[in-house]
C-alpha cells in the first residue's frame, strides 16, 4: 500500500496489492482485501476479478457469515441453491447463510468480471460445498487478520463429508479398544 495514505480507514483499489488464486482452467481470481485495509473488523469487503470461463470459488455456502457482491463490471451467471441467474453490472446479490442458499460466480462473457463481495467477519466459520461434498471449518482470535496473514488461524481444516468419525473416536475411553 501506499506509504501516503489519506487517513487509516480510507483505502483505493489501487493502492491494495491483488493476490492472485487459480486451480486449473475453472477457477481464478485477483482478489484485493478492501475491508482489512480500510481497518473493517466486523465486515468484509473484497474486490474480485475473474476472467471470462473462470469462477473464483466452488459453489459453497456458509454457516455463519452472509454474504452479499454487487457487480461492478461484465456478465455472468450466479447459482444460488438450484437456480441459475444472468448477472451484470450494477446487479446487487443477497447470500444469507445456510445450504439453500448455496453460490457461485461464473464469468461467462468476453471480459473480466469484477465485483465487490462483502461478508459478515464472525470469527468461527463452517462452509459446505455441496458439489464435492467437502465442509470446511475455520476459527481464529480475528478472522479478518488471519485471513491477511497477520494472526494465525486456530483451526483450518477442509475435509469430506464422509469422513466422518464419531464423537469418542480415538478418545482414551478407559475401555479396551475393540479389534
Amino acid at each position: 500500500m501506499s506509504a501516503s495514505r489519506r487517513h487509516p480507514n480510507v483505502v483505493n483499489v489501487s493502492e491494495v496489492e491483488g493476490q492472485e488464486r487459480s486451480a486449473g482452467t475453472r477457477f481464478g481470481a485477483v482478489r484485493k482485501n478492501l475491508g482489512a485495509a480500510s481497518g473493517g473488523r466486523a465486515l468484509g469487503c473484497t474486490w474480485h476479478e475473474v476472467a471470462p470461463g473462470r469462477a473464483a470459488y466452488p459453489r459453497h455456502f456458509h454457516t455463519a457469515n452472509e454474504e452479499a457482491v454487487y457487480v461492478l463490471e461484465g456478465t455472468g451467471t450466479v447459482r444460488i441453491g438450484e437456480d441459475t441467474i444472468a448477472i451484470g453490472a450494477g446487479d446487487f446479490i443477497g447470500m444469507p447463510v445456510g445450504p439453500e442458499h448455496a453460490h457461485q460466480l461464473v464469468n461467462t462473457g468476453a471480459a473480466p468480471l469484477r465485483y465487490l463481495a462483502f461478508s459478515t467477519m464472525h470469527d468461527v466459520e463452517i462452509v459446505g460445498y455441496p458439489d464435492s461434498k467437502k465442509i470446511g471449518a475455520m476459527a481464529a482470535a480475528d478472522l479478518r487478520a488471519a485471513f491477511t496473514g497477520q494472526a494465525k488461524l486456530w483451526v483450518a481444516h477442509i475435509g469430506r463429508e464422509a469422513d466422518s468419525v464419531g464423537y469418542f473416536d480415538g478418545e482414551d475411553t478407559g475401555e479396551p479398544a475393540k479389534s
